[in-house]
């Protein structure tokens, strides 16, 4: 059985129809040059690099004033008063700590002063740490500047007393605004 074929009689078994050829065109005839380039490079790292500066203000509303210098000297504060007050491993002697309560602790802690005026706030207090209270008066574990829940670097060790008023300890907190 013999095929029809649909093809055009005239046209020859091996001639094809040929479709126009796509046109390649080089950089020179597109128009961009090296410098739109380097324009639009430049654009973009800068909109990056807004998004990178920006973003952390917008997720973090409220920056502290608390630097690295603050917790450092409040780490040396703490270190400074465990180790002069120390009765035996972070035992600390009541006697020995009263050097720590008064109101001004510029020289017992060789903080920085201009003309009179202290330049560092610190407060050092004893805190109870337990489920009851520290035996005796607060006032009497405490010195420096009032703490008022202002922004303030701290540094903390758990201490034990030589009266045995901390059980099973004590935490001393200094903070230094």
């Amino acid at each position: 059985m013999i095929r029809n074929q649909t093809r055009d009689r005239t046209q020859s078994r091996n001639e094809r129809v040929r479709h126009p050829q796509t046109v390649s065109v080089s950089l020179d005839e597109r128009g961009q040059t090296t410098q739109d380039f380097a324009v639009g490079i430049g654009v973009f790292l800068l909109a990056i690099a807004f998004v990178f500066s920006f973003l952390p203000t917008i997720i973090t509303p409220f920056d502290s004033s608390v630097g690295g210098a603050e917790t450092a000297q409040a780490d040396r504060i703490a270190d400074l008063i465990v180790h002069n007050t120390s009765a035996g491993e972070n035992n600390i002697s009541k006697s020995e700590f009263q050097t720590y309560t008064k109101s001004n602790l510029t020289a017992e802690l060789g903080l920085r002063n201009a003309n009179g005026n202290t330049l560092d706030q610190v407060n050092v207090s004893v805190e109870y740490l337990g489920n009851g209270t520290m035996i005796g008066s607060p006032s009497t574990w405490s010195g420096g500047d009032a703490y008022n829940n202002q922004s303030a670097a701290s540094s903390a060790r758990i201490i034990t007393t030589d009266e045995n008023k901390c059980d099973p300890a004590c935490r001393l907190v200094v903070r230094v605004w």
